[in-house]
């Protein structure tokens, strides 16, 4: 696979090292810790690209590097791929898609594509290290008639699909009112899911930090 798919390029390696102290703040798993809660598989719904687009690297507001920024709130999005142990998957292919700040999907079928903005690459891929880490500089997701915001993310091995779901805006109100979310009956797996958008003390720009830790079954060797 391409480099440039896979992989940070050194503007966000760079980026990544400016967010150590705020993910030192954030909860961390460890293989010894017993309360680890398997994500929850959720439908990928109809908006996962037909075709993908030519710029598929983790910086979601950058197409092709041509120097405008997608509107919405810049929000750096991060985690780790675990096993169901605790241990750190490595080599995993982390995808993440979702619509742009107006709401709009980049898919054929989905509305308003006249609305749709051309700056928002709409889809990421990142593959993980050792540490299992992964990381997207993408916007907070925001709603959409029917759906409260959310994130979609696959996770992928060894050529083989892992797991399917979709992580939540922490206090959003229309949590509540969507089916998809409202499904999810375990209360653990619920929480586990629905993720902090918080402010970054050290962004003047008023960037946003969020960290959603991916706890897998089975992983396939590779």
């Amino acid at each position: 696979m391409n480099d440039r798919i896979l992989r940070p390029t050194r503007r966000l390696f760079l980026g990544g090292l400016a967010l150590g102290a705020a993910s030192l703040a954030l909860p961390r798993l460890f293989a010894a810790d017993p309360e680890l809660v398997r994500t929850v598989a959720q439908t990928e719904g109809p908006f996962y690209p037909t075709k993908l687009p030519v710029d598929t690297d983790n910086d979601l507001l950058i197409v092709n590097d041509n120097g405008t920024l997608a509107g919405g709130d810049i929000t750096h999005l991060s985690g780790r791929v675990l096993d169901k142990d605790g241990t750190p998957v490595r080599n995993a292919l982390v995808e993440i898609w979702q619509c742009d700040h107006k709401g709009v999907y980049m898919h054929p079928k989905a509305p308003d594509q006249d609305k749709r903005d051309g700056n928002f690459q709409g889809f990421g891929r990142f593959l993980t290290a050792s540490n299992g880490e992964y990381y997207f500089r993408t916007i907070k997701p925001v709603p959409y008639p029917g759906r409260t915001p959310h994130v979609h993310f696959k996770i992928k091995r060894a050529g083989k699909e892992l797991l399917t779901t979709q992580c939540y805006v922490q206090g959003e109100p229309l949590n509540d009112k969507d089916g998809i979310y409202k499904d999810i009956r375990n209360a653990k797996q619920r929480e586990a899911v629905t993720i902090e958008f918080a402010r970054m003390k050290e962004s003047r720009a008023g960037d946003l930090a969020a960290r959603f830790d991916i706890i897998l079954g089975v992983v396939p060797e590779g």
